[in-house]
């Protein structure tokens, strides 16, 4: 797991080319690896967008209008979970608990919470995310 999560450090994601390279160093099958990158969520096998919106799916979330919004959000940008839009600026990722269960609806944006989220407030801190060329 540490050697995983340093790639992504590194890459941005855990690129393919080093599956086949870890699977021998550890010895291990290329599926064993593949495996591991391929269950947790936070590793990618693609590099994410500059910035990254983790919305919550859990149940207080869901029950406080959140899968609405995230489902409104994902069709107005035209992505997938896990997608990224086209500019490169935002990749929009689920999350299955942030602790933030009384500020629900919530999400994460580059790690900072946003809690008790309406229309409003996401698509406000979408614009901000896709307009901010300058924060890495």
């Amino acid at each position: 797991m540490p050697i995983l999560h340093a790639l992504q450090e590194t890459f941005g994601h855990v690129p393919q080319q080093a599956v086949p390279l870890l699977a021998e160093a550890l010895n291990l099958s290329r599926a064993d690896v593949h495996g591991i990158v391929s269950f947790y969520h936070d590793f990618r096998d693609a590099p994410a967008g500059r910035h990254v919106m983790k919305l919550c799916r859990a149940e207080a979330c869901q029950s406080m209008g959140g899968h609405a919004l995230a489902e409104r959000l994902l069709h107005r940008l035209g992505l997938d979970w896990g997608g990224t839009t086209g500019d490169g600026q935002l990749t929009i990722e689920p999350v299955y608990c942030l602790g933030l269960c009384a500020c629900a609806p919530a999400a994460l944006i580059d790690g900072r919470p946003l809690g008790r989220l309406d229309q409003e407030r996401l698509d406000a801190a979408v614009n901000e995310a896709r307009n901010d060329w300058s924060r890495p």
